[in-house]
């Protein structure tokens, strides 16, 4: 088992990652396989968006983005407010297995690595992401006209937390 980027796909791969994302029983996999299909993915949540795919002997088990934009009004949004994982998705025979928290851990070490101090996430979800370690934030409009919950999560871990501290003079 092994995560991948889409994007970093052959083209015959990406077709064929594709036809899998589309078998999924969420209305959002269908949309994003509408969006890939249509070649508009990085136009619609940003040029540096990745589509991480969780896989294993050439079977798409589980998947999530993680990208510069979200479904959110972009007028509700404050600068800053990036990188935003979504499209996080578990199919139906390989729930169970937290492929989801592999995935959303994976996302969130990459925007680590990119100097991210924060994750974001929306979902109406209630009790899941906080789990991962996602802290509510507020409600805020979709572009669907709709209310959705957004929350956030700190990147730094404990080392750099105490590193932080020591230079503020805590303990």
């Amino acid at each position: 088992m092994k995560i991948i980027e889409y994007f970093e796909q052959t083209m015959e791969l990406q077709k064929c990652l594709r036809e899998q994302i589309v078998q999924g029983d969420w209305r959002a996999a269908k949309y994003l396989y509408e969006v890939l299909e249509a070649g508009k993915l990085k136009e619609r949540y940003g040029e540096s968006t990745r589509l991480l795919l969780l896989v294993e002997d050439g079977n798409l088990l589980a998947f999530c983005t993680l990208a510069e934009r979200d479904e959110i009004v972009e007028e509700e949004t404050e600068p800053g407010m990036k990188p935003w994982i979504g499209f996080v998705y578990t199919y139906p025979e390989h729930r169970g297995n937290r492929y989801s928290e592999k995935l959303i851990q994976h996302a969130c070490e990459l925007a680590r690595q990119e100097g991210d101090g924060k994750v974001y996430l929306s979902s109406n979800e209630v009790g899941l992401y906080e789990k991962y370690g996602f802290v509510f934030l507020k409600m805020f409009h979709t572009i669907w006209g709709e209310e959705t919950q957004v929350f956030e999560k700190g990147l730094m871990d404990m080392r750099e937390r105490c590193e932080c501290n020591e230079r503020k003079g805590g303990r």
